[in-house]
């Protein structure tokens, strides 16, 4: 694994730690309404709506976090991809598993449960924004640059490496 940071690295970690305070006021927020909606019913609704939301959304940006870790290595790119692909199949699977399980519990309120996991998805899109907006930048991240164009050195000339050349 290389040492050298992908510049995403900062703006993927400050939403994720962004997302996971958001996740807490928002659980908060649905426990209450949810129970004063549909008592205790309500209140597992509400909070497994917006863990769900919240697991989910962290996935993606955690699988991608792991994935910069290659950053530099010759296969980073199939590692990159393997590991985000993967993530996403991983949601694939607990999705149909949590809708199989979840899909007649008479525990689940099911208007509260939906709503909760829009206000997650919601959340988790208005931190990702605010995020994105506040943070710098550069527009051209993770290249370098040549010091000396091989086309301003004159035949026979010696480079800056090289140093005069002696006879």
């Amino acid at each position: 694994m290389s040492p050298n940071p992908v510049s995403s690295t900062p703006i993927l970690r400050r939403t994720l730690i962004w997302s996971g305070v958001a996740t807490v006021v928002l659980a908060i927020a649905a426990a209450v309404v949810g129970y004063l909606v549909g008592q205790e019913n309500g209140l597992i609704s509400g909070l497994l709506g917006v863990l769900i939301a919240a697991v989910f959304l962290g996935i993606t940006g955690a699988s991608i976090l792991i994935a910069n870790r290659w950053f530099g290595e010759p296969l980073y790119v199939q590692f990159f991809f393997a590991i985000v692909l993967g993530g996403w199949l991983l949601k694939l699977i607990v999705f149909f598993l949590g809708v199989i399980v979840l899909k007649d519990q008479p525990w689940l309120d099911p208007v509260i449960f939906f709503v909760a996991i829009v206000a997650g998805v919601l959340m988790s899109l208005i931190v990702d924004a605010v995020v994105l907006m506040t943070m710098r930048l550069p527009n051209v991240s993770d290249a370098s640059l040549p010091s000396v164009a091989p086309e301003d050195v004159a035949p026979g000339a010696p480079t800056a490496d090289e140093g005069p050349q002696r006879s």
